[in-house]
């Protein structure tokens, strides 16, 4: 739990450190001070331009882990002087008109997911060929760079799927139901194939209306049902694993639920045991540090990762660290 803790305040800290001005023994204290101060009075800690940044998703209406995202990218903003607009839309041709229309209005960054790159491509070319520098958040790691965004937020989801069927077999579970809730999702079809690659028993992938929940606790119900010997259910956002919850209490199933993503309700379960493990890609971070690195850009010129992602997760989280998680998750940070 140290250690755990150690992490997240070194990433936290580290990227508050290069933002605002060098941290010193004595500095960085006074510094960190200030910013705070300038936070909760909704000024600025740097005296930049006013930037206008806009943060273009593929969220569906009501997705929690969104919330979290906008949280980190919101007070990233408050602290870089910039004027922060939000646009989201669940359909990938929709997805591709707001970041056009973003394009339009001049923007001086755009930060923005691949979640269906080929819907997003054009749409993206046209924002880096008008000058308007790009970083991609939470999905598309893989084209990020060919895209020719600056760098990539987020976590390698073939990765994240491994870590989860790694930790299913220590758990000494033999047969899996990955849960998906948005067909055509690149990254949700990584997850479950990464499962499968580390994975000793069997994967059954099983597709979900996710804007329909009533549809996605029948649909994984019916599978309970049907499959006796289905010992865990993964699930692949924060708020589908109470969904599977009321599935698995309605027909008497005795299968683990596990899921990606945290969220109060998460944090929650952990605690009291309704789920086993959830995959925490730190979606604060995403968005927190999307916007400070497009701030770093526009300052200082100046790119993290060379070339290559910046990591947010994959961090395995079980009811050990449930208590110290659910205070971050109410207050809608973690």
């Amino acid at each position: 739990m140290g250690r755990f803790r150690t992490w997240v305040g070194i990433a936290v800290a580290g990227a508050l450190c290069v933002s605002v001005a060098g941290c010193s023994s004595t500095g960085g204290k006074r510094a960190e001070d200030a910013r705070k101060a300038s936070a909760s009075q909704g000024k600025a800690a740097v005296n930049t331009p006013e930037w206008t940044f806009a943060m273009i998703t593929h969220s569906g209406d009501g997705d929690t882990f969104w919330d979290i995202v906008q949280n980190g990218a919101k007070q990233a903003a408050v602290k870089d002087n910039i004027n922060f607009l939000y646009s989201h839309d669940a359909e990938a041709q929709q997805q591709a008109q707001l970041v056009d229309a973003a394009v339009d209005k001049k923007v001086d960054g755009i930060i923005v997911t691949l979640a269906k790159p080929d819907a997003m491509k054009a749409a993206v070319d046209r924002a880096v060929k008008a000058g308007i520098p790009v970083i991609t958040v939470n999905s598309g790691s893989d084209v990020s760079k060919d895209f020719g965004a600056l760098t990539h937020i987020g976590q390698d989801e073939t990765v994240a799927g491994r870590a989860v069927g790694e930790e299913l077999n220590t758990r000494g579970r033999k047969r899996v139901l990955c849960v998906l809730h948005e067909q055509g999702n690149v990254g949700h079809e990584q997850r479950c194939d990464g499962l499968k690659e580390t994975f000793d028993g069997k994967v059954e992938n099983l597709y979900v209306e996710g804007t329909n929940m009533p549809d996605v606790q029948s649909s994984i119900g019916a599978k309970l049902q049907a499959d006796k010997k289905i010992d865990a259910i993964v699930t692949l956002g924060a708020p589908f694993a109470d969904t599977a919850a009321k599935a698995k209490a309605e027909t008497g199933s005795e299968a683990e639920i596990d899921t990606f993503d945290l969220n109060a309700k998460v944090a929650a379960g952990l605690k009291d045991g309704t789920l086993g493990f959830a995959v925490d890609q730190q979606p604060y971070l995403q968005g927190y540090q999307a916007v400070d690195l497009l701030w770093l850009y526009k300052y200082n010129a100046d790119v993290l990762g060379g070339g290559q992602p910046v990591l947010t997760g994959p961090q395995i989280v079980t009811k050990e660290q449930a208590a110290e998680l659910a205070e971050y998750a109410e207050r809608g940070t973690r």
